[in-house]
């Protein structure tokens, strides 16, 4: 089956949240990849937050928000944040997203979280998830000096993002730091952790952060 050329999303605020959603990518990484995931009549949109380690890509981080679309559609293409974020600005944009014709080589895409078989594991605090990500953010921060080799920052930021934390209950570091950054933390809403053999997921009305 071929690319759908453009995709109708289910209404203007649905089309301004993505565009949200890809400015806050884009910002962390401009040539980041974002998945996009068209299945019937819902769109998974996937971006990497942290690209994890050896075959298995154990630390890996991943964003996942989805959304409604207003027509069917199939596709799964990894295509550059950019190209997405420049299409929903456009004035005339309204529901349609074109879909950019390149692809992007993005090796977190090809690791598949499980859709079922998560078991509740507890809610978590939202400051909890505002401390962990602050206090990483900083701790990479100091150990990162000027002409730090890109090997040592990557080596630092997998140690402090793959840290559990002392909470009730404990996760990975790096799922505050990925809850934080794609803004997946709403004022006054409710997170909870969910568990599926090796993978963890952070959910909140906004989105959801999943790590192994």
């Amino acid at each position: 089956m071929s690319s759908p050329a453009a995709l109708r999303l289910a209404d203007p605020e649905t089309a301004r949240d993505l565009a949200t959603y890809a400015a806050r990518v884009r910002a962390v990484d401009a040539d980041a990849g974002m998945r996009l995931q068209a299945a019937g009549s819902t769109l998974a949109v996937w971006v990497g937050v942290l690209p994890g380690q050896g075959l298995t890509s154990a630390g890996v981080v991943l964003g996942l928000r989805v959304v409604a679309l207003a027509e069917p559609a199939e596709l799964d293409a990894v295509v550059p944040v950019g190209a997405i974020g420049d299409r929903l600005v456009r004035p005339d944009a309204g529901t349609i997203l074109p879909v950019p014709p390149t692809r992007v080589v993005a090796p977190w895409a090809a690791v598949t979280p499980p859709r079922g078989g998560w078991d509740l594991v507890g809610p978590v605090d939202p400051a909890d998830i505002a401390e962990t990500s602050r206090s990483g953010i900083a701790e990479v921060a100091r150990g990162t000096p000027d002409g730090a080799g890109s090997l040592a920052v990557g080596a630092l930021r997998q140690r402090v993002w793959s840290a559990m934390t002392s909470t009730t209950p404990p996760f990975r570091a790096g799922l505050a730091f990925g809850a934080v950054t794609l803004g997946f933390v709403p004022p006054g809403g409710e997170l909870r952790l969910y568990a599926c053999g090796p993978w963890t997921r952070l959910t909140s009305r906004v989105g959801h952060v999943l790590t192994r």
